[in-house]
């Protein structure tokens, strides 16, 4: 193992110089991290079989990547001391010669050599200065330490002990650099993968089977999984170095249910069985020694009181991660959380946990950023946190049994702190209430409600008519109504929620913060000075002066400057042997609605209208007329370029990959397609981002960089002709002459070379077997495809992982089509967005920015419907997705439930444009008049109507017997009679009414009498 030790001496130096640097650099700005110590003891004893890492192990594996045991390090401003014996030595001495002095003293087996090399330590402490730096916590133990104690016994009385703890964590551990935060990424990847794939199949199985398992045999279970290469090789997300003999566990794993919980870190899995209630999961994993916790609470079979206490949870870890940003005090955080806590139930403050996380990396828990009301640690950029919400011990108010009768809920999460909001790096382990709560037990059915006895006459319609073969298409549309139920009220909460969130972002005082921008009065300058005029114009004559936009006119006797854009429009007349050129000005007021776009300023101010010049030249006229309109046409080009090109960012440099062949994939097309002939090119992967370049010039190229790729998709050629990888970015970028969001590389997947026009030499071969073999090759050659492309994609996640640049694939089972431009396509949803990648223009709507979808036109007897989505960005105009298929209504309404976004539903279509400008001038009015509401109380009131429709069919037993035996006794009624005759009968059934025989007769005569009356006039029953 010894052989196998190679310290990476780079990475050594560089954090050497940046710990003394950050040390040298306190000392001038007054001592307020390191206290003015000179020099500072890091003493690490006998090797301990414990998980958890102190400050002494953390500093020992972030400078040498290893634990050095019966190790002193002493750190002065000037050297780096090291005592170890002569065999550690051996690995350390290749790390001299740096930036910073190393000074290696090598024990042995002479006592009096050793003490020697102890005394010359406290020498060399003494002469620092009269501080001397030590982690107060320290529990190192062993020979070594015993005689290091003895030999700084003397010297400690002379210098002063300052915890150094604080500054180890500030100044080398708790800011980690971009090989940290990959280890701590597939850490948490490797957590989620376990939580998420196997131990809630297992939990789920075991309940499922009603099977007896103590906690402590399925936490044996969980830990005996991470010694299979094979499960965490089949993971996605992990990068495709992932090396599980690396992994490691830091924290547990621990299974709790049962009314005992504990959720501190030094927590233990008892004997007790695993019970159907509230179960806890929790464990951490160290990956290359850096440290990711995960913690779930599964819910199984809870009641109304365990989901609303959950949900609480949610929105106070919701609100936590929310602060977590650079600069944040670590006390304000746990006041956010708090001030929810109160706000929303101030009654469980007690069970709350006393703090709502603390730092992570080497260690398992940094004891010095631990994020509760006391701290005053600031957060840095490029720190990483576990984030741990959570009650302990409430009181169930109607438990379910015995061990039910107390609970906790927890949720943890490792993430990393940057300038905006933080990376979850556990987020692949859903938290949401739907994916945590399990039903096992069977729903009790509600005992029926004894109807009350009808009227015969009301089961006049057939039983045929009434059958799900009526229905239109025969197509089968019986819906769970359970389902439907908890999709409603689960709807209803969406609703609720977002009506709060409204009104929260749009409170009084800034009610205009995503209102419409005041229009302000436009200026235009033409010159700055009287030398730029052309010099034409000291003639007094009219001058186009196209290269600075603008029309001279002489005005008694002088020259006045016109900018093109302030004339409205330009008209030549002529009248005998004049021609007159009216120039009609842009003003305020002379505009009507939204034509009226140029404001008072001065409401006192003069504007000039209109100027007419009168010339004998009509030909010169003419021409200044023609100059003109030509100028406003180019000015108004221009400002629309102008307006096009706002959002267009100017990319960072791509850092190309020197010292090796950056990782490839050739062979693909680009689209947007470069100018030129149609070629392939290939797409590499560099240092910051993707470079696609073309075999045939060097400047066609397009370069991407990871920080401006927003999504990343991969497609595969299944039901396809290409395989796709698809870059979607937050901001748009220039593809030759054109603007884009979407660069999409794709290979097309069927076998251009092979002719089956017989220019190609066939083999003889008769029957089938040519085809099925080709058929087989078409087969493996689209698996290849897919193989390669996913390989591909999966390389650039890896290598964006600091990017949180992640592979997403779209699930075409969810798939429905629709016109999201002008051609019918399939859209498909994914875990983040929904998307059409294979016909431009493409499509691709992030879910996050989604504020409500409306369905249009779902309606009796459409065949199709529309999906409007807007914004929460109301400035942004809402995406329509028009002529959905109505097969596709109940599976497009489960998907939106399903991935947390409130939809209305309504018979017509809305005019979008005036309903978003009602919104966006005023949104705090909006929301304080109901906000999106009045979509839903348009379906509503659909629903009203169908439901009152739909009570006309409800019949028993008896009533459908006696309809079998009228449809029988009168088979020369056809349907239509039939179902109008129902219409009479229900219609005058609250009046009393005729009875059955006279109603039939009265129907019989009609009929003999020319035929039904027009059926428009008469209400018509919905047929289901």
């Amino acid at each position: 193992m010894a052989d196998e030790i190679k310290i990476d001496k780079q990475a050594f130096h560089n954090r050497l110089s940046q710990f003394i640097s950050s040390w040298k650099a306190d000392k001038r700005s007054g001592d307020a991290l390191f206290g003015g110590v000179g020099s500072i003891v890091i003493l690490m004893g006998k090797t301990e079989e414990s998980n958890s890492f102190q400050k002494n192990n953390a500093m020992h594996f972030w400078l040498l990547g290893y634990e050095f045991p019966a190790t002193l390090f002493l750190f002065t401003p000037e050297t780096f001391y090291i005592v170890t014996t002569a065999k550690k030595a051996k690995h350390l001495e290749p790390l001299k010669n740096g930036k910073v002095p190393i000074e290696i003293l090598i024990r042995g087996k002479d006592a009096d050599q050793n003490a020697k090399i102890f005394e010359r330590c406290a020498e060399v402490i003494k002469t620092s200065g009269k501080k001397v730096g030590v982690i107060a916590k320290d529990t190192s133990s062993g020979p070594f330490v015993d005689e290091w104690k003895k030999a700084i016994g003397d010297v400690s009385k002379e210098v002063e002990e300052f915890d150094i703890a604080p500054a180890l964590s500030a100044a080398a551990l708790s800011v980690k650099d971009e090989n940290e935060l990959r280890a701590m990424r597939n850490a948490s990847r490797a957590c989620t993968g376990l939580m998420a794939s196997f131990f809630v199949e297992e939990m789920s199985e075991i309940l499922d089977a009603e099977k007896k398992m103590s906690h402590k045999a399925l936490a044996d279970k969980v830990d005996a999984k991470i010694d299979e290469p094979k499960f965490f090789k089949n993971l996605p997300k992990l990068s495709p170095d992932f090396d599980s003999q690396q992994l490691d566990w830091t924290y547990g794993p621990i299974v709790q249910s049962g009314g005992k919980y504990d959720l501190k870190l030094t927590a233990q899995p008892d004997n007790e069985n695993l019970h159907a209630g509230i179960i806890i999961s929790a464990f951490g994993l160290r990956y290359r020694t850096y440290c990711s916790i995960i913690a779930r609470t599964y819910l199984v079979d809870p009641n109304k009181s365990q989901e609303n206490n959950y949900k609480l949870l949610l929105s106070i870890h919701e609100a936590v991660l929310r602060e977590i940003r650079e600069g944040v005090v670590v006390k304000d955080i746990y006041n956010k959380a708090l001030s929810v806590l109160k706000t929303k139930k101030p009654d469980l403050e007690k069970h709350f946990l006393k703090s709502v996380g603390a730092g992570i990396g080497i260690e398992t828990r940094d004891g010095t950023i631990i994020l509760n009301g006391k701290s005053t640690r600031a957060l840095k950029d490029g720190m990483t946190l576990c984030i741990t919400t959570g009650f302990n011990d409430i009181q169930n108010p109607e438990p379910q049994d015995k061990k039910s009768a107390i609970y906790s809920l927890v949720v943890s999460d490792t993430v990393r702190v940057t300038r905006a909001e933080p990376v979850v790096f556990t987020k692949d382990a859903p938290s949401d209430l739907e994916s945590t709560s399990f039903f096992f037990k069977e729903e009790e059915e509600p005992a029926p409600k004894p109807k009350a006895k009808k009227d015969p006459k009301v089961g006049a319609v057939a039983v045929k008519n009434i059958t799900s073969t009526k229905l239109r298409g025969e197509r089968n549309t019986q819906n769970d109504e359970g389902a439907e139920a908890r999709r409603r009220e689960h709807q209803k909460e969406l609703a609720q929620k977002k009506q709060r969130e409204g009104l929260e972002r749009y409170s009084e005082s800034t009610g205009d913060q995503n209102g419409a921008a005041q229009k302000k009065f436009k200026r235009f300058e033409s010159y700055k000075r009287d030398n730029q005029f052309p010099p034409r114009v000291r003639d007094l004559v009219i001058v186009v002066d196209v290269k600075n936009s603008t029309v001279v006119l002489p005005i008694m006797g002088r020259p006045v400057p016109f900018h093109v854009n302030t004339i409205k429009n330009v008209s030549k007349n002529d009248e005998g042997e004049f021609a007159y050129l009216r120039f009609n000005f842009v003003s305020p007021g002379q505009g009507v609605g939204r034509k009226d776009d140029q404001p008072f300023e001065d409401a006192t101010a003069h504007f000039v209208r209109s100027l007419t010049f009168r010339s004998k030249d009509a030909d010169r006229m003419q021409e200044i007329s023609q100059q003109i309109t030509e100028l406003r046409k180019t000015a108004v080009r221009k400002e629309q370029e102008k307006k096009e090109m706002e959002d267009v960012v100017e990319q960072d440099k791509l850092i190309e990959v020197r010292n090796r062949r950056p990782q490839a994939l050739d062979n693909l097309y680009v689209r947007p397609a470069m100018d030129g002939k149609r070629i392939p090119g290939d797409v590499q992967i560099h240092q910051n981002g993707l470079r696609y370049q073309s075999p045939l010039r060097t400047d066609h190229r397009i370069d991407i960089l990871f920080s401006n790729v927003k999504h990343l998709f991969f497609q595969p050629c299944a039901h396809e002709l290409i395989v796709i990888i698809h870059v979607h970015l937050k901001h748009p970028i220039m593809v030759g002459k054109k603007k884009t969001k979407d660069v999409q590389f794709y290979r097309e997947a069927t076998d251009m070379q092979f002719d089956e026009t017989g220019n190609r030499k066939r083999k003889q071969r008769y029957g089938d077997e040519e085809e099925f073999e080709a058929e087989q090759e078409e087969r493996r050659r689209r698996a290849d495809l897919d193989r390669q492309f996913k390989n591909f994609a999966e390389k650039i996640s890896a290598a964006g992982t600091n990017e949180s640049t992640d592979v997403d694939i779209p699930f075409r089972e969810l798939a429905f089509n629709g016109v999201p431009n002008r051609s019918s396509v399939l859209m498909q949803p994914t875990t983040d967005c929904l998307v059409q990648l294979t016909e431009p223009p493409f499509t691709v709507v992030t879910l996050d920015d989604i504020e409500i979808a409306h369905l249009e036109r779902v309606q009796f007897g459409l065949k199709n419907f529309d999906m409007v989505l807007v914004f929460k960005d109301f400035h942004r105009p809402p995406v329509h997705i028009n002529t959905i298929p109505v097969e596709s209504l109940e599976s497009v309404k489960e998907w939106l439930d399903s991935v947390n976004i409130p939809y209305s539903e309504g018979p017509l279509n809305l005019n979008w444009g005036t309903i978003m400008k009602t919104v966006i001038a005023d949104p705090h009015q909006f929301f304080a008049d109901g906000g999106w509401s009045f979509l839903a109380a348009e379906s509503d009131d659909e629903d009203a109507d169908e439901s009152e429709e739909e009570s006309a069919f409800e019949m028993s037993e008896s009533d459908l017997a006696a309809s079998e035996e009228s449809s029988e006794d009168e088979s020369d009624f056809d349907e239509d009679a039939s179902a109008e005759a129902s219409d009479d009968v229900s219609a005058d059934d609250d009046s009393g009414g005729e009875d059955w025989d006279q109603l039939e007769k009265k129907a019989a005569k009609k009929d003999r009498e020319g035929g039904l009356e027009d059926e428009e006039e008469k209400p018509k029953k919905r047929k289901r």
